[in-house]
């Protein structure tokens, strides 16, 4: 068996496990879910559930991983053999199957957005014909599927080339791509005329505007938009090598996220309060509401393309670690097992996705609990299987990992203070399980 592989360099890992996290949770998710919980009490309590929940289970995820330095299925067993906690791994890669299966239907409709706004097909359309191109577009069979297949197979030739010549390497051009090119649309936004608007909605909380649906929903968007819960930074952290330190991994990463959160923010609701439009359009805010707002400004096209490569990098590099997982554990690192099996998983998780694609126009009639198949996936990996993921790691760390081991890890390559780490080991044990049990309590509708 070949040498397991490792990151190259501390910020090779942070630019990949920062560029898993903000993915289309963090830029497309958020702002629509802002726009309609109150914008400013929103992010408030987003930031402080990140900080306070997500912060901890990422770093949990973390300590499991370079602990065994193994996959996502054989890390239990090493730390707990002879037992049934390997099913998290399991359950992790699920989890990333069919949320790749459906996230890749999205990452087709950015491709062929960002073909048609290059090709000039998106130049001088009213609001309307926007949703009616959107519609039109997500419901053509062919156009759904080529596109899906397209994101699928950028995914798989970077996964193929391993962890510092595929998923390193390319986090290391899109993330720091991704940040100059938020800057750039941030800057426009915000000087437009009645931008101010939009900034105060942002960060100005309104907390008459909160509801306990609202801080439900800020609970939860914590944790989707770190990817915990489903081993994926697990998987990450165990090609580090002991002399990084974990903790500051961690933070840096939780910043990213959050400075990217409130870059989308920034570059989403000056320009829409600027235009008159409503905040809280939902899920077609990306594909209807900024083109249109785009297309009113000098060069808006241009902007809208860098928008849309942006959004590209951000979906791809989360879309790399939802594969990496799963190969991981069949590939058991080696190189030549690696290539083949990312295309054969790769291959599977397109096929399986086919009918998500479909769920807009053939299969559209074709429902499950009053859901479409693309909702009812994302409903699967959302409300049920990332949540529970979360719950179990965050019982698993505290009760199968010895305390003392923990911090020896946690203090390897860092200078992590007893005192802090008594606090994280708080957080893990008693206070995480219990909001994500009311999280996932909430998900499932019992409240």
């Amino acid at each position: 068996m070949s040498q397991r592989e490792q990151w190259s360099s501390k910020l090779g890992f942070i630019l990949a496990a920062a560029g898993s996290a903000i993915g289309l949770g963090a830029i497309w998710k958020f702002p629509y879910i802002a726009g309609q919980n109150g914008g400013g009490a929103f992010f408030l309590i987003f930031i402080l559930f990140t900080l306070f929940l997500g912060l901890p289970l990422l770093l949990a995820e973390f300590s499991i991983g370079r602990t065994a330095q193994s996959n996502a299925i054989d890390s239990y067993k090493k730390i707990a053999p002879g037992t049934q906690w390997h099913w998290i791994g399991v359950l992790g890669m699920v989890a990333s199957f069919i949320l790749l299966s459906f996230y890749s239907v999205v990452g087709g409709w950015i491709v062929i957005y960002l073909f048609k706004a290059i090709t000039g097909q998106l130049n001088g359309l009213t609001s309307d014909q926007y949703g009616e191109v959107f519609g039109t577009t997500i419901a053509d069979p062919w156009v759904s599927v080529i596109v899906q297949l397209i994101f699928i197979l950028m995914t798989i030739v970077v996964v193929a080339k391993g962890v510092q010549q595929g998923i390193e390497r390319a986090s290391k051009i899109m993330m720091p791509a991704l940040f100059v090119l938020f800057i750039v649309l941030v800057l426009r936004a915000v000087t437009l005329d009645g931008a101010g608007e939009g900034v105060r909605f942002l960060l100005l909380p309104d907390f008459s505007k909160v509801t306990p649906r609202t801080i439900l929903e800020a609970m939860g968007q914590s944790f989707f938009t770190l990817s915990v819960g489903v081993s994926v930074m697990l998987t990450y952290s165990s090609y580090l090598p002991k002399n990084q330190s974990l903790p500051r991994s961690a933070v840096s990463i939780v910043i990213m996220n959050i400075f990217i959160v409130l870059l989308a923010g920034l570059a989403i609701f000056p320009a829409v309060f600027a235009f008159g439009l409503e905040p809280n359009a939902g899920p077609v805010l990306l594909f209807n509401v900024l083109p249109t707002i785009f297309n009113q400004l000098p060069f808006g096209m241009l902007f809208f393309i860098a928008f849309l490569i942006l959004f590209l990098f951000a979906a791809l590099t989360s879309a790399f670690s939802m594969l990496e997982i799963i190969v991981s554990v069949i590939a058991k690192n080696d190189p030549a097992k690696r290539t083949k099996w990312a295309w054969i998983i790769g291959i599977a998780i397109f096929i399986f996705g086919i009918p998500s694609a479909l769920s807009y126009g053939v299969l559209s009639d074709i429902t499950l609990f009053d859901k479409i198949i693309f909702d009812l996936a994302d409903f699967a990996v959302s409300n049920v299987l990332l949540p529970l993921g979360c719950l179990l790691i965050s019982i698993f760390v505290p009760l199968k990992m010895k305390k003392t081991a923990l911090y020896e890890e946690l203090k390897s390559g860092s200078s992590m203070k007893k005192g802090i780490f008594e606090v994280w080991f708080f957080l893990i044990r008693f206070v995480a399980p219990l909001f994500i049990i009311v999280v996932m309590l909430n998900m499932l509708g019992f409240y």
